[in-house]
């Protein structure tokens, strides 16, 4: 089992995003394309793969309701300007009343503004109607933020919605395939105990990383929009893969 697990490790999200960019690569080349990350954690392996198909990147601002005193334990989510998305099983099991998810909602819109001035200070939120819009974190484990991201983004009336995730539990991309129009998921183990237990390093990314990466990938579309290229462009991908593992075994097709 230990053998099994370490060869299901990613040793970053850089890593992650390079493999999945992988089995993406069908949507190179295409000017409707736009790759969203959820923040934190989603941003690296986001950058890696709007990076390699030459999309450009944006951010979908959505935050975890945590179970008060087991804060990474979701009970729910929610998404800028959306209703809390909540995991009933988690509800009924911690008996969470209306009033505790009241106050956490409130407190992660809080914090969803604060990243929407840091993240995006200059710029509005990017138009998803009519496009193919990738939705992109680290792994999924009970999937409440993924959902009220797929649910944020479905309201924006995109043509064609794919999930992109390097890892999640199983019974949760089950939940996730039928949400979205398509979902990429490199490996659903199992046992699945926690996202970070697949990363070699799963430090926590910073919000100063977050802008560092969203501005060198605005760069880079700036750039190519230069070169007369509108969205997409070469496809070479300037970032360095952290290695080349093959991810054909790695992938649970949707």
């Amino acid at each position: 089992m230990w053998l099994h697990m370490i060869e299901k490790r990613f040793k970053n999200r850089i890593h992650a995003g390079k493999l999945l960019a992988k089995e993406l690569s069908a949507y190179g080349q295409r000017s409707d394309v736009l790759v969203l990350a959820l923040p934190r954690g989603g941003v690296p392996v986001a950058f890696a793969i709007a990076n390699s198909l030459d999309a450009p990147l944006d951010v979908m601002l959505v935050r975890k309701l945590g179970v008060p005193g087991n804060e990474e334990l979701a009970m729910g989510a929610i998404a800028c300007g959306g209703k809390p998305v909540m995991t009933s099983d988690v509800v009924q099991m911690y008996g969470i009343t209306a009033d505790v998810i009241d106050a956490a909602a409130a407190r992660e819109l809080r914090e969803i503004e604060r990243r929407e001035r840091v993240y995006r200070p200059d710029a509005a939120p990017p138009e998803l109607r009519g496009r193919v819009v990738i939705l992109v974190d680290d792994g999924v484990a009970t999937g409440a933020t993924m959902l009220a991201a797929v649910q944020a983004a479905r309201s924006d009336a995109p043509a064609h919605l794919v999930v992109a995730i390097p890892v999640g539990a199983a019974e949760t991309c089950d939940m996730l395939r039928r949400e979205a129009d398509e979902l990429v998921c490199l490996s659903t183990p199992h046992p699945f105990f926690a996202v970070g237990q697949w990363y070699a390093d799963f430090t926590q990314t910073s919000d100063e990383e977050v802008v560092k990466l969203l501005r060198e990938a605005r760069q880079h579309e700036r750039e190519l929009r230069k070169h007369g290229r509108s969205d997409s462009g070469s496809g070479n991908g300037s970032v360095s893969a952290e290695g080349q593992a093959d991810a054909s075994q790695q992938r649970s097709k949707a």
